[in-house]
């Protein structure tokens, strides 16, 4: 189980990670008994890619899962929950088997004896996966899950926020006074549906808009309509 220190300091340096350009794997693999992580995006407009990885292999188990569209990563953010591969060689076969094969072919396959992913996610919106990979068959810790599935939640809003970074906010004086105000209204209904703070919700909205490839006025009014709810699903 990671100490409280380490994990307290994990807590800090994802918080922080976007306005410090730190590392999103860094502080998976310095918690925990894990060789390597990588950070991928798996859904909308951004397309797939990954953002993040500790090493070589783990840059190669996320362009694996890509080219082939099977693996733990993507069976993490179908289900919204994370997936526990302690024995790979044994379990993989049988779960992702062309992921597994190539996996093995490849050199860079040696190392891998466990694989774990965690989805990520906020409110309604899916976004991508973490992959963590380990040299050992011992299994994650049910601490250690719980506190990687917690972490990932950290780094779920730090994806949206480096997503968006190159993407300049609607420009409001563009919109018309309604729109401002339904952007406004919005902004407020899924703060009140999270318990986030403004700027949290103001960016989910952003997020949502950027991923459907939509205005974020319509969006907005989907909310305040409610034909959209953030909360639906679960918040991962």
């Amino acid at each position: 189980m990671p100490t409280r220190h380490a994990f307290k300091k994990a807590q800090r340096d994802l918080l922080s990670a976007h306005e410090r350009n730190g590392s999103l794997c860094a502080p998976f693999v310095d918690v925990f008994p894990v060789a390597g992580a990588s950070v991928s995006v798996l859904a909308g407009t951004a397309g797939q890619s990954t953002m993040c990885a500790s090493d070589s292999v783990a840059a190669r188990l996320d362009e694996l899962q890509f080219d082939l569209g099977e693996g733990p990563c993507w069976d993490a953010l179908s289900s919204r929950l994370p997936v526990l591969s302690p024995d790979f060689a044994e379990t993989g076969h049988r779960t992702w088997p062309l992921f597994t094969d190539a996996l093995f072919d490849d050199a860079l396959g040696a190392g891998v004896r466990a694989v774990y992913a965690f989805p990520l996610v906020v409110g309604s919106l899916d976004i991508g996966a973490i992959d963590l990979y380990s040299s050992s068959t011992t299994p994650l810790k049910k601490d250690e899950v719980t506190d990687a599935t917690h972490l990932a939640s950290l780094a779920a809003w730090q994806v949206l926020r480096r997503i968006l970074a190159d993407r300049p906010a609607e420009d409001l004086e563009e919109q018309s006074l309604n729109n401002r105000r339904e952007v406004h209204q919005a902004t407020g209904m899924v703060l009140a549906q999270l318990g986030i703070s403004a700027a949290d919700a103001a960016l989910l909205l952003r997020a949502h808009a950027f991923s459907s490839g939509r205005p974020v006025a319509e969006v907005a009014n989907d909310v305040i309509e409610r034909r959209l709810d953030f909360t639906i699903e679960g918040t991962g």
